[in-house]
């Protein structure tokens, strides 16, 4: 069976694990190493259990620990050419990935890890480059969107094959317009390489889930300018507004920020 962990959503560190009882597939390590041990151990979870590991982009919260976990268990890490080219250079990864465990991907192309199909595919952020990850077990297809700074019909396209989806509700719109932060930090967050907004989200969801779709996790919430029953309440709603009555068409849950979710059977 198809398991599924977060073990952190947010600007803190993300780090998202599919795993069956021979494979693990890591998706970004931007947790640190020593917090990653202790929470795979209190899951039952050992990290030499982990195969490989696929990477969004390279921002800190996503890759701090991929150089750690990939020398220390020997772990091939998968992302395109200029998400490597930013793990290289980016100061808050201390210990870097080793020639012999780089892996390059491109953008729409399949491949196969174990029994896992994997397809990245271009998701717009102000990174190096980014991708969203759709990634097929057997009959199950899962999909992860994050760090979106628009909604496009590429992406729309993945929603729409997704059984499981994991996807960004960053934050709330007037929280963000009447929040602390700097003027030009809102205009990057709020743009086109920024970030999804909870009514985004929702409105990319109702556009494009189809009826296989049985499970939506809401991913990288903002602390300051979002609330996760906020969110869960604007998606909710949204939804509603276009016939999707969550609970009944899917599941919805919002993925915590710095703690694990529990594992979820991806059946």
């Amino acid at each position: 069976m198809l398991k599924f962990i977060s073990f952190g959503s947010g600007s803190c560190g993300n780090c998202y694990y599919l795993y069956t009882e021979t494979e693990g597939l890591l998706i970004d390590s931007g947790i640190g190493i020593r917090t990653l041990k202790k929470f795979f151990h209190d899951y039952g979870c050992n990290l030499g259990d982990v195969d490989n590991i696929l990477v969004t982009h390279d921002h800190a919260d996503h890759v701090k620990a991929v150089g750690c976990l990939s020398q220390d268990y020997n772990i091939p890490v998968y992302a395109t050419d200029e998400v490597h080219k930013g793990i290289a250079c980016n100061y808050c990864v201390r210990k870097k990935v080793i020639p012999d465990n780089i892996r390059y991907i491109l953008k729409g192309e399949t491949f196969g890890l174990g029994s896992f199909s994997v397809t990245p595919f271009d998701v717009p952020h102000d990174s190096r480059d980014n991708v969203g990850y759709k990634i097929t077990y057997g009959d199950t297809v899962f999909c992860l969107i994050t760090d979106v700074g628009h909604v496009t019909p590429e992406i729309e396209k993945h929603i729409g094959e997704a059984d499981y989806l994991v996807i960004e509700a960053n934050h709330d719109e007037e929280m963000l317009l009447n929040g602390a932060y700097p003027r030009h930090l809102k205009l990057r967050v709020s743009g086109p390489d920024g970030h999804l907004s909870n009514k985004s989200c929702a409105e990319a969801i109702a556009r494009s889930a189809t009826d296989r779709l049985k499970h939506v996790w809401l991913c990288h919430l903002s602390q300051e300018n979002n609330h996760p029953e906020l969110a869960r309440k604007t998606v909710e709603m949204v939804l509603g507004a276009n016939g999707i009555a969550v609970g009944c068409d899917f599941s919805l849950d919002i993925l915590k920020r710095k703690t694990p979710t529990g594992i979820f059977e991806l059946k």
